[in-house]
């Protein structure tokens, strides 16, 4: 009995031993998967660093590695589309290098700086401007000899004479342009005064940052100003009654006599001019404030929302730059002296000259939106592209068919409306124009968007003088200087 209880323990020890191992395998094996999987992450999140993040990684003001590009690469240059210099270096007789801005506060705020930090331009690109594509025996030779690689090119977007116009426009007088094409995105001007001359920015630093200083030269307006839209923002009215009234609004009328009393509240047209019996068109050709704030005040509060927020109103903005973003805040249970503000671009709405421009080229362009760009191409200092950019898509901000009733509506605020001063015999143009008032007082911020040939589009601009009065007097001028510039070439 003895024996047989020992003969059963032992096959039992034995039917067990084989069970461990196999378990020891498992474990082992399931190891060896994880091991693999951690090494194929490793390999893979190289990869997606190597193209995706490399670059944004090394722009990083915070990476302590970019003094070491500057140590072996002269700072590259940056140009427009006809080769015409904004930024280079130039290197002295005895090795020194100083960042040389030909066009001085022209292009200051797009272009940027490179000392005291980075903006504009020099910001964006920086990656590009340290990295050096020359032939790769020059490139080893020049290291060998201790010499620096001349690094790459980065030719801009941006139009020397639309920027030049635009800046000779607008004059001493505070404010922003932005020039785009509405077809492809591409930005061909931007100039925000004052300005600075970024060749001594170095030397005037303390006075630019100055809390004494209340000029803001260091603001780039064009795209972190923010300001009440005034009028312009009748175009976002007008698409959303024209939403809310697909098969009446042409059948709108309203008697005008200067002013539109809703209460105990007032809204008066500009200077009181009483614009008397007005359809939809000629309201907005007339920029008739008492129209807007009456059909303004019956609109459906959620849905304007909704709708400000589809045109980027509280949005982030597809711009590579830094910009402050628009604000739309009239809630749903507004009283109604903000609905009335609200419905003729007052109350707490605020727009940067960057977003009017948006929208304006998305209605040019048939309610779809490119993306703005700044960048066109990267070549070597041989020449050599190196790598383009190409025109991309944002989405669409409204219909083909509403940006075809804006653009007509628009079309006739030039014809005889507002905007009369940018009507030519070289193009036929499409326009808002708009007075913000900002503070009791003082005068109103002068607004225009509008682009040309209201046809076929090439030119999107939108333009503002702070302080200018009417923006069919102040603003308007402006952006016909751009525009015969463009179309007179």
């Amino acid at each position: 009995m003895r024996r047989l209880r020992m003969l059963f323990k032992n096959k039992t020890a034995s039917h067990d031993a084989p069970a461990g191992r196999q378990d020891a395998d498992r474990s082992m094996l399931r190891l060896t998967y994880l091991v693999a999987a951690v090494f194929a992450g490793m390999i893979l999140y190289e990869g997606w660093f190597l193209t995706i993040r490399r670059e944004d990684t090394i722009n990083n003001s915070y990476n302590a590695r970019l003094d070491s590009f500057a140590e072996r690469v002269v700072r590259g240059k940056i140009v427009s589309g006809d080769g015409t210099v904004l930024a280079e270096t130039l290197t002295g007789a005895d090795g020194s290098e100083t960042r040389s801005y030909p066009y001085g506060s022209v292009f200051s705020h797009v272009v940027g700086y490179s000392a005291m930090g980075r903006t504009g331009l020099e910001n964006l690109a920086h990656f590009y401007l340290l990295s050096s594509h020359v032939n790769p025996i020059e490139h080893t030779l020049r290291e060998l000899m201790g010499e620096k690689n001349m690094g790459d090119a980065v030719v801009t977007t941006l139009d020397p004479a639309l920027q030049q116009a635009a800046s000779d426009a607008l004059g001493n007088r505070r404010g922003a342009v932005v020039v785009m094409d509405p077809g492809t995105g591409k930005v061909l001007a931007m100039v925000s005064k004052p300005g600075f001359d970024p060749n001594t920015i170095s030397e005037n630093w303390n006075s630019l940052v100055s809390p004494d200083n209340t000029s803001g030269q260091l603001l780039n307006r064009a795209m972190q100003g923010l300001y009440p839209p005034g009028s312009t923002f009748k175009t976002v009215i007008l698409l959303e009654y024209i939403r809310e009234h697909p098969n009446d609004y042409n059948e709108f009328q309203f008697e005008c006599d200067g002013s539109y009393e809703d209460g105990d509240y007032t809204i008066r047209c500009y200077h009181g001019n009483a614009h008397g019996t007005q359809n939809l068109k000629e309201a907005f050709a007339n920029s008739c404030n008492g129209a807007f704030a009456y059909l303004g005040s019956g609109l459906d509060a959620a849905k304007l929302a909704a709708t400000a927020e589809e045109l980027l109103f509280n949005c982030d903005m597809p711009v590579a730059l830094p910009y402050t973003g628009s604000s739309f805040a009239m809630e749903k249970d507004a009283d109604r002296w903000e609905r009335l503000q609200t419905s003729i671009g007052q109350g707490k709405t605020q727009i940067t000259p960057l977003h009017n421009a948006l929208l304006a080229a998305a209605i040019a362009n048939g309610g779809t939106l490119m993306k703005p760009y700044f960048i066109d191409h990267i070549e070597n200092a041989g020449g050599d592209r190196i790598r383009s950019f190409q025109p991309a898509a944002y989405g669409s901000l409204m219909t083909a068919e509403e940006a075809a009733v804006l653009t007509e509506m628009m079309t006739e605020v030039v014809t005889v409306g507002t905007a009369s001063a940018v009507k030519s015999e070289l193009y036929t143009a499409a326009a808002k124009t708009g007075s913000a008032e900002f503070e009791f007082g003082r005068d109103t911020h002068a607004w225009f968007i509008g682009f040309a040939p209201a046809e076929a589009p090439r030119l999107a601009v939108s333009v503002i003088v702070e302080e200018g009065g009417s923006g069919g007097a102040a603003a308007a001028p402006i952006a016909r200087r751009i525009f015969d510039t463009y179309f007179s070439r």
